[in-house]
């Protein structure tokens, strides 16, 4: 059955009150099953596990993936078969609708956990406790979606904008529940197959997972005589080099300097694989480029002429070079400047998403209505005059007990809260973009002028603008299909609620395990954060700001200045380029910055996944919608990358929580 929807003539000429009393009419599915007990259970559930997942993406790469149509899938699948096996009834469209918002919102609590929370960490040496984080996060959570309630009526209600993420979820929903259900099946069928295997891969890569099974399982340290589990080395090129050692073989060096010093490595990562897969052949051509650029020319001429170099410690012993020592004394410059300065472009090269400012503050006469149809299902907007100055307050408050930032400045950096979550909101509805990099590097550079002598000042309330504004655009984003399929505004609103603590709850434990592990005394250390595994670089991208605010340049060598100078005009000359191309320009500033700042094996994995889905998808894109090939490489494509994150993603945090427990 056709989505219904209002016309273009329509949208421009009726009252809000008339396009609301049409929904009611026409769309509103008030008696279907909708915010359940099994509806919410799943979403938490999902949101919880999708939420880790993404979290474990997020350090290794820096990339948000989007969990809405992985969680409508997967919520599609089990109830189906559930349904089939004569277990439980299927789900309706609706309460997957309710599902997928609560692991959508539960998908959006990373951010701060791989931004500006371990940057806070780094700069400072301090780690705040798990409940300061959560109590935070939730706050500010929460805060977004207070301030995306009035602004739903406009955007959706009477604007009708389009939200695009949030529509081609509405599109899938319909399609699965109402047209083409084997093609859903397909998928979840597709997307579990795809993720056992790549569990099953990622087992024998674990150290955790083969101690359990050759030494809890077989027993084999007893007849076989085994003292460490065997597994496969995750870096595939450490058999070359045990191998050159043993029989005296070529060591590959650049200017003298050994491939793995320089982190130019082959690593077996299926993770990545599916993250090249989502962000295409062209980002991650750029990454490349980027890691090329800088650890197999840039980074050995420097070490060549010794502006990179060993150096000593604090507690006194020599740090030899590494990857890390790579990007912390020399790169990191450049590559945060080709980022920053190309996303501030980006961003105000798109004007159209500054016009929900002026939406807010246009002629009301449409919209002042005797009498309001939905009155009974939205939520009241007393809700949010009067939430959002407590949870503001509250917010405040957290910034400054928890982080060290002064009251003044905390309560100076809610007007920028507010105005960016506008903007993200707008972006959102406009292009399914949340500009959350360029927005919160002008929270950062803003504070930052007001108070140099403290990072927590500008890194607190950038991570704090970043999260509301993804809350609320997020919350906007999920009620968009569920707007387009006639559900309740208010149990969408409920359902995002429920999906705040759902991630928070789930990944902050898993936070402190994977990233946060104590010593053998039980101390834990902020020197465990970035390591070959999670390299952090949306964490590093925000450090390498807040020192940059907090020391200027005087610290960096003059080779650095310089290369912070070319890399800014590079970013102005490739973001007017994809300006001027509408799009077509091959390279990313952004993302040559990103492989700056990720280890070259990950990035080398990523681009890997991505030419071979890239050829694929070339190869069978012409061919019969009906064939298998079109369907797991053209339509199943995010079906098959989900697979892959999740099956390798989930077996990574299990890996850690084994080492800790044997």
């Amino acid at each position: 059955m056709p989505i219904q929807q209002l016309n273009d003539e329509q949208i421009k000429s009726w009252s809000r009150q008339q396009k609301d009393q049409w929904w009611l009419d026409h769309v509103y599915r008030g008696d279907m099953a909708q915010l359940s007990w099994r509806s919410g259970l799943t979403g938490f559930l999902l949101g919880g596990i999708l939420s880790a997942t993404a979290m474990y993406i997020g350090a290794k790469t820096g990339i948000s993936i989007g969990v809405n149509l992985i969680s409508v899938i997967l919520a599609f699948g089990i109830f189906k078969a559930l349904d089939n096996a004569g277990i439980a009834k299927n789900f309706t469209i609706l309460e997957n609708n309710c599902t997928q918002s609560i692991a959508t919102s539960a998908g959006y609590m990373t951010m701060p956990l791989v931004a500006c929370l371990p940057a806070y960490m780094m700069i400072t040496s301090t780690i705040p406790s798990w409940w300061q984080m959560l109590i935070w996060m939730v706050i500010i959570a929460i805060l977004g979606v207070l301030l995306a309630f009035p602004l739903k009526r406009r955007f959706i209600n009477e604007d009708q904008l389009p939200f695009p993420e949030g529509n081609a979820c509405g599109v899938v929903l319909d399609t699965l529940y109402t047209g083409d259900a084997d093609s859903g099946i397909f998928k979840a069928k597709l997307l579990a197959k795809v993720g056992l295997w790549t569990a099953a891969l990622q087992i024998i890569l674990s150290d955790g997972w083969m101690k359990l099974l050759q030494f809890k399982l077989l027993r084999m340290d007893q007849w076989a005589g085994l003292t460490e589990p065997w597994f496969l080395k995750e870096r595939l090129d450490t058999y070359y080099y045990q191998a050159a050692v043993k029989y005296d073989l070529w060591i590959p060096k650049i200017l003298g300097t050994d491939f793995r010093t320089l982190g130019l490595r082959f690593t077996l990562d299926a993770a990545m694989l599916g993250v090249g897969a989502l962000m295409g052949i062209r980002v991650a051509t750029s990454c490349l480029i980027g890691a090329v650029l800088n650890f197999a020319i840039l980074g050995p001429i420097m070490i060549s002429r010794g502006e990179i170099a060993p150096r000593t410690g604090l507690d006194g012993q020599l740090v030899p070079l590494s990857r890390v020592e790579i990007l912390n004394q020399w790169s990191l410059w450049w590559g945060i400047v080709i980022m920053v300065v190309a996303a501030l472009i980006s961003l105000f090269a798109k004007p159209e998403i500054f016009k929900g400012l002026s939406r807010l503050f246009k002629s009301e006469e449409k919209t002042v209505q005797a009498q309001d149809p939905l009155a009974h299902i939205e939520v009241p907007l007393w809700i949010s005059y009067l939430g959002v100055p407590v949870f503001s307050f509250l917010g405040v408050w957290a910034t400054h007990s928890f982080f060290g930032v002064p009251w003044m400045f905390a309560f100076i950096s809610l007007a920028l809260v507010y105005l960016l979550t506008v903007i993200c909101i707008n972006s959102m509805a406009l292009t399914s973009w949340i500009p959350t990099s360029g927005l919160s590097k002008i929270t950062q550079f803003s504070m930052g002028a007001l108070d140099r002598s403290n990072p927590a000042t500008n890194l607190i309330p950038a991570g704090m603008s970043a999260e509301v504004a993804s809350s609320a655009a997020s919350l906007l984003s999920d009620i968009k299909p569920g707007y387009m399929l006639g559900a309740k505004p208010r149990h969408q609103v409920l359902g995002h609620l429920i999906g705040i603590f759902s991630g928070t709850l789930a990944c902050i434990p898993v936070y402190f395990l994977l990233f946060l592990p104590p010593d053998a005394n039980g101390v834990r250390h902020t020197a465990t954060i970035i390591t070959d595994q999670f390299a952090f670089p949306a964490a590093m991208q925000w450090k390498g700001v807040a020192e940059l605010i907090g020391h200027g340049f005087n610290n960096l060598s003059h080779s650095a200045i310089i290369s912070v100078m070319i890399a800014a005009i590079a970013a102005v000359i490739f973001e007017a380029a994809t300006i001027i191309s509408k799009g077509k320009f091959p390279l990313s500033a952004i993302s040559i910055g990103l492989g700056v700042v990720l280890p070259p094996e990950a990035v080398l994995a990523m681009w890997i996944g991505a030419f071979v889905f890239w050829l694929k998808e070339n190869k069978h894109r012409s061919s019969p919608k009906d064939s298998t090939g079109y369907r797991v490489w053209v339509d199943g494509m995010q079906a098959v990358a989900a697979g892959l994150l999740a099956g390798s993603a989930l077996i990574g945090i299990g890996n850690a929580m084994l080492n800790v427990l044997m």
